[in-house]
């Protein structure tokens, strides 16, 4: 099944302590739940969010929402469900933050 998903995030929200060196760049690790089949209010099919640690989510730990994803396309075959991570996002260095 092929999806094509659209990410916005308020890189304001991002808490910079959770951003990490890497050999080829400063990351941040997100996870975004995705349901293709219904939309929010504001034709959203999901959240984006700064990924836990097992440990963290054990103790219920919740980080903020930093923005949306709104799936734009699809090729209409059927799937089991899956969790999509997206891990070791690259942050563009130019990127500003307060």
């Amino acid at each position: 099944m092929k999806v094509g998903i659209s990410v916005r995030i308020d890189v304001t929200k991002i808490d910079k302590s959770r951003l990490y060196k890497g050999s080829k760049g400063t990351y941040l690790d997100l996870t975004t739940f995705v349901d293709t089949e219904e939309k929010d209010q504001y034709e959203n099919n999901g959240f984006i969010s700064q990924s836990l640690t097992k440990e963290e989510r054990e103790q219920k730990v919740q980080t903020p929402i930093l923005g949306n994803v709104k799936v734009f396309y699809t090729d209409g075959a059927v799937a089991a469900p899956a969790v999509s991570d997206m891990s070791l996002t690259e942050m563009d260095e130019d990127i500003p933050f307060n």
